[in-house]
């Protein structure tokens, strides 16, 4: 028999978690665990041309809409019915005496606001940085196409407080983690984590 954990580690596209670690915790979560996959929510944006425009003047990409989900959920669905197979797929290196622990790590920023994919993780985790400090990291960033003026204020930082506040008047139940910590504390507090959700998982 298969042991399967669903993880969440979320972020908001916004500053909060732009530069602030997700990407280094996930990739170095998916090297120290048995058997683990990672499904990021940022492939599967729709193309620029299907995302709207909105009332405050910019293009709506911290929304879930501007998401496909329902292909998200079906990849999600792929590894839960076959997670060795799914592994092999995407070039997993699956270990055979690792009790047949398999892990999926969902990475994205909007993880906790689609219902049908919140009550499949085993944990979630959710990653918190200040207004400030968001605002400076994401000012930092090199895009394609940069960040129109007023971007950060008028639409990304609106859209992170809206969707929190939406999680949590949902109850949906994560773990906050702190971003100004350091990456190497943020790893190990979750590897733990995640390890001894095993443990009494198995």
């Amino acid at each position: 028999m298969e042991d399967c954990l669903a993880t969440g580690v979320a972020r908001t596209r916004c500053p909060s978690m732009t530069n602030g670690g997700k990407t280094t915790l996930t990739n170095s979560l998916l090297k120290s665990l048995p058997n683990c996959c990672v499904i990021h929510q940022d492939d599967f944006f729709k193309p620029q041309d299907q995302i709207a425009v909105g009332e405050d003047g910019f293009k709506q990409w911290d929304v879930l809409e501007s998401l496909d989900m329902e292909a998200m959920l079906s990849t999600v669905q792929a590894w839960m019915s076959s997670p060795r197979k799914f592994a092999r797929a995407h070039g997993v290196n699956v270990q055979l005496d690792a009790s047949d622990t398999h892990i999926l790590i969902l990475e994205g920023f909007l993880l906790y606001s689609y219902k049908p994919l919140v009550d499949l993780y085993s944990r979630r985790y959710f990653l918190t940085v200040p207004y400030e400090e968001c605002k400076w990291r994401r000012s930092t960033r090199r895009y394609m196409v940069p960040d129109p003026p007023g971007l950060f204020d008028g639409h990304v930082w609106p859209m992170y407080q809206k969707y929190k506040r939406e999680m949590e008047a949902n109850g949906v139940e994560v773990v906050y983690l702190d971003g100004m910590k350091s990456r190497e504390e943020l790893f190990h507090q979750v590897l733990e984590d995640i390890q001894n959700s095993l443990l009494n998982h198995s």
